[in-house]
């Protein structure tokens, strides 16, 4: 199968405003009020071609407006087909786009709604972690934009929840990791449940030869479109490594925030566990942290990303649940706790700062058994990174030593309480556990009221019961009551 390829690095290749692209209309006002008006190279290429029908590979740099180059053309493409009816049967699904994360797939929806808001069309997103019932709702009313992830779509489907029969458009965002993280099995039960002609794009920030040849078994004569060199990184980035201990890396990570007053920046480890409990070591040192990875519920995800959007974190420690697609607005600063084993999880890593043109900064604190990776890296990038020493107060070191010990850390509490000083802010975490409550007995919250003087005096221990209770105990074993003479 042959395949044309269109790389530009030029910002000016293609259109240079968004009117000279020929949106509708609709769309068009909902870019302007966006405050965006010139397109991304990546948008100028790629918008054109998918408004023509054509399947399309786009390769590009985190940050560049990928979501956006699909976004738009698949609107405007079903715009003919757009209508106000109340009926579910006017509004089946006609463009499906398959995320690999769910925070990606909600921050793609927001884009589709964010695009869309002028329109009648409609959108829905499932993934998984939540209750599915609103899914199915919003399924059952109707829509012609899907956003889903695969597992939980797969779900619907076998519950027929949805159907996809009426697909014309099909999206892999992140194409790269779909098909090489263990998707292929549910991609390919999904594409068969597709009519065969149908328009296939993929987008991702880098493409291996081995997927990029897979990945043209779903397209047909696809257009390649690069508007850099393949796994590059963003120009806006400053990168920069600092070799240094492990037992180092955390007092490293709480110098740089406090003394630089950064805000809303994003900590990579590469393990679950190292996430949560560096998140949780931070807020000891006096950092507002929380962390987000694979083993936290989608609802404690959600909040953590909602708080460190609205700027109350100051460090986001994540695993690469975060690398894709987390689009937060003046990110200063991406911080590699953990270089990651994968270079190309690197370049989706620092791709969270430097978005849409802004400057900012890739760190990378590395040990010298991790210097590997990082040689890995610069050769994916074909870019060096500088080496350069950090100086890091040996009294920080010592600190979140101290805090380690949890003798060392009830000394450090008493010695706040005798100087009166107050405990660090941390973040309210919602108790897992609630305790049943206990059954209250209303007689107990009686007052005492005294016994009335006819009422029968108390027996006494080992006294024989009266006649009366012993003939009462005696019908309740079964016995037989004596016939009065």
């Amino acid at each position: 199968m042959t395949s044309n390829t269109q790389t530009t690095e030029s910002p000016l290749a293609g259109p240079t405003t968004f009117a000279e692209i020929e949106l509708h209309p609709q769309l068009l006002q909902a870019v302007i009020d966006t405050g965006y008006t010139i397109p991304t190279p990546i948008q100028a290429q790629a918008v054109p071609l998918i408004m023509q029908g054509r399947d399309v590979m786009g390769a590009a740099q985190t940050g560049t407006g990928k979501t956006a180059a699909f976004t738009l053309p698949i609107l405007h493409r079903l715009m003919p087909v757009a209508n106000s009816s109340a009926s579910p049967a006017r509004h089946p699904v006609r463009a499906l786009i398959l995320t690999p994360t769910r925070e990606l797939a909600d921050q793609v929806a927001e884009s589709v709604k964010r695009y869309g808001k002028l329109t009648p069309l409609r959108s829905a997103v499932v993934f998984g972690g939540i209750d599915i019932g609103p899914q199915k709702e919003a399924l059952r009313t109707g829509c012609e934009v899907l956003i889903a992830t695969p597992g939980r779509l797969l779900d619907h489907v076998e519950q027929r929840n949805v159907n996809l029969g009426q697909v014309g458009i099909l999206v892999l965002d992140e194409a790269d990791r779909m098909l090489d993280m263990g998707f292929l099995p549910d991609l390919d039960r999904i594409m068969r449940l597709l009519p065969q002609q149908r328009q296939t794009l993929l987008f991702s920030a880098t493409f291996s030869n081995e997927i990029r040849k897979l990945a043209r078994t779903y397209l047909k004569d696809p257009i390649e479109v690069e508007v850099a060199r393949r796994n590059a990184t963003a120009e806006t980035v400053t990168q920069v490594a600092y070799q240094m201990s492990g037992d180092a890396k955390r007092a490293a990570v709480v110098h740089l925030v406090k003394s630089r007053g950064l805000n809303q920046v994003i900590v990579f480890s590469n393990t679950k566990i190292g996430t949560g409990r560096l998140a949780r070591q931070l807020e000891r040192d006096g950092v507002r942290a929380e962390s987000i990875h694979g083993d936290k519920s989608q609802a404690d995800r959600m909040k953590a990303l909602d708080a460190f959007k609205a700027g109350e974190l100051e460090v986001l420690v994540a695993t690469d649940v975060a690398a894709r697609g987390l689009d937060v607005a003046g990110i200063p600063c991406v911080i590699n706790y953990d270089l990651p084993h994968n270079a190309e999880d690197y370049v989706h890593r620092i791709g969270r700062t430097g978005r849409a043109g802004a400057s900012g900064e890739a760190i990378s604190l590395f040990s010298p058994a991790e210097e590997r990776y990082l040689e890995d890296i610069e050769k994916l990038t074909r870019k060096p990174i500088p080496r350069e020493t950090l100086q890091v107060p040996g009294e920080l070191i010592a600190r979140t030593h101290e805090l380690d010990d949890p003798r060392a850390r009830r000394e450090h509490s008493r010695e706040r309480h005798d100087r009166h000083e107050p405990r660090p802010e941390r973040a309210v975490r919602p108790s897992r556990y609630t305790a049943p409550s206990k059954p209250v007995d209303e007689f107990f919250l009686k007052p005492y009221e005294p016994q009335a003087a006819n009422a029968p005096a108390p027996q006494a221990p080992g006294a024989p019961k009266p006649a009366a209770a012993r003939r009462g105990v005696g019908l309740l074993l079964g016995g037989q009551t004596k016939k009065p003479d």
